[in-house]
């Protein structure tokens, strides 16, 4: 039972990886070149989610601004789902739909690049800091899971893993987010 499992999980996994690797890959492309063009050129990148997709921005932050491979020059990455009294204030004063869009408007610039993280692509937050992030002027860039849902039409560039599961969505983002990552880091001046 538990080999069974093992093996069941693992399959699925590989099969959503070659799946998403024989589909359209521009995206990927796309949301790296954004994000290196935006730190080239003195900008940050901002990343948020929900839950796991929460976890997955900070380990982007983190790559970015300590080293995914490589050494080299610290990249300006902040994950918008770390300030806790920031996040309890914003929920509390005006919605919880508010905590990562009143964040974008704080901290995104004209330049920036905003990336959403929603395995169900329908979470009100992500899509709120999407809306504001493009009012603002910023790049923005949606992973998401399902059909892309509000999350991934808010966004200029929209990287969709097609499956129902959060699992192996999660799983998917976080090997594309690495690629984004290695991307990024080998284009930095």
């Amino acid at each position: 039972m538990t080999r069974e499992l093992l093996r069941s999980t693992l399959a699925e996994t590989i099969a959503l990886h070659r799946a998403v690797m024989d589909g359209d890959v521009a995206p990927v492309f796309a949301a790296a070149a954004a994000i290196a063009g935006a730190v080239n050129t003195g900008g940050k990148l901002l990343l948020f989610g929900n839950g796991g997709s929460a976890a997955d921005a900070q380990h982007v932050a983190a790559e970015l601004v300590v080293r995914f491979a490589r050494d080299r020059r610290a990249i300006a990455a902040l994950a918008l789902t770390t300030d806790t009294s920031v996040l309890t204030s914003v929920g509390n004063d005006y919605a919880y739909e508010r905590v990562f869009a009143r964040q974008v408007e704080a901290l995104g610039l004209r330049g920036d690049v905003a990336v959403g993280i929603s395995t169900s692509g329908a979470s009100p937050n992500v899509v709120a800091a999407l809306q504001t992030a493009t009012a603002r002027g910023l790049t923005t860039v949606a992973l998401t899971g399902r059909d892309g849902g509000a999350a991934g039409r808010a966004a200029a560039i929209h990287i969709n893993v097609p499956s129902a599961s959060t699992a192996r969505v999660q799983e998917v983002h976080r090997t594309l987010l690495h690629v984004i990552c290695d991307l990024v880091e080998q284009s930095v001046a």
